[in-house]
């Protein structure tokens, strides 16, 4: 007699951990070890971007490991692609360097897979401040900006336009036939551009518009975040840098896309954040309602200043090169 109970077969799964500084160096062990620990883990891939001096100690830490250097130019995306050509499994996950999963943050994304149209799957990262509270500075419709989940996506899982970097898998096959996460965007070193999974999942979904990225909170990292991204001059400079990947990612696929998840944003849920925080002057209140204003002046300055600066150069980090020349960053 034959059983109608079928076992899922769960796919395999390669974690792939970039990293780029030394100064993370411990962040990078827990983040390691925690990606070690998962029980749907196949391999980990750790890849360095171009620092000899962190692959050798990476090396030498994780002897049994894939530990390898980013083959293509400097860049998180360039590490990134890297990891996922040298991937054996048929889906890959990206952890950030200074962020630890939780022991069931695989499991949880795995299960968003079993539908053949997801293409992609993001967690939820929680911040973990140098002094275990926070900055006054941030309400939390801005989490965003120190690389966590913000106020303002969904609750439950759901469908979304983009993931968030510090925590995401796909199907390998997808980013392949995609052409991997595109180097005209996205961190180089310490400059904080963004955009390329992004760019990534606006690309799938304009490919083949019956491909699904999907939000799963229940898929938990703690991210840390280190005490220089608690600052005035951190969260200008990062909202205007965001500004400018998002003039480059209108400027490649189309302001429509590129812009969707922002227009709500910034009509609907930025100004209940700053009433609900003018409402709470005792209690800094008006220092984060203050954050929010000079966040969106910061990107719209930086969009509009990108958009300009875009005519003369292709990608996110030629704009950076011609607002330096023409001293908007020095």
């Amino acid at each position: 007699m034959t059983s109608s109970f079928q076992k899922t077969v769960l796919p395999t799964v390669s974690v792939i951990i970039c990293a780029y500084t030394q100064r993370r160096w411990q962040d990078l062990q827990d983040s390691v070890e925690s990606a070690r620990a998962q029980p749907a883990t196949t391999e980990v891939i750790v890849v360095i971007d171009h620092e000899p001096e962190l692959f050798r100690m990476a090396q030498d830490r994780w002897p049994t490991l894939l530990v390898i250097e980013n083959a293509e130019a400097q860049g998180l995306s360039g590490a990134r692609n890297t990891g996922v050509l040298e991937a054996s499994s048929e889906v890959v996950a990206f952890l950030d360097d200074d962020a630890t999963a939780d022991p069931d943050w695989l499991t949880w994304m795995l299960d968003a897979f079993e539908d053949v149209h997801v293409a992609g799957v993001g967690g939820h990262a929680e911040p973990v401040w140098p002094d275990g509270k926070g900055p006054a500075l941030y309400a939390d419709e801005l989490l965003w900006i120190v690389g966590c989940s913000y106020r303002g996506l969904p609750t439950e899982t759901s469908d979304v336009r983009n993931v968030i970097g510090c925590s995401m898998a796909f199907r390998r096959a997808t980013i392949l036939a995609a052409g991997g996460f595109s180097s005209t965007v996205g961190r180089v070193g310490n400059i904080p551009l963004g955009g390329e999974e992004t760019e990534l999942c606006i690309r799938i979904g304009q490919a083949d518009p019956a491909a699904r990225i999907v939000y799963e909170p229940m898929s938990l990292v703690n991210h840390r975040v280190s005490a220089d991204r608690g600052t005035w001059k951190y969260l200008a400079r990062r909202s205007f840098y965001e500004g400018v990947s998002k003039a480059v990612l209108s400027r490649h696929l189309g302001r429509g896309d590129s812009l969707s998840s922002e227009s709500s944003y910034l009509t609907r849920v930025l100004p209940g954040a700053v009433i609900r925080e003018l409402g709470q002057l005792r209690h800094g209140g008006g220092k984060r309602a203050a954050a929010i204003v000079l966040t969106v002046l910061a990107t719209v300055a930086g969009y509009a200043l990108g958009t300009v600066s875009g005519s003369k150069a292709s990608d996110s980090d030629a704009v950076v090169k011609e607002l330096q020349r023409t001293a908007v960053l020095r």
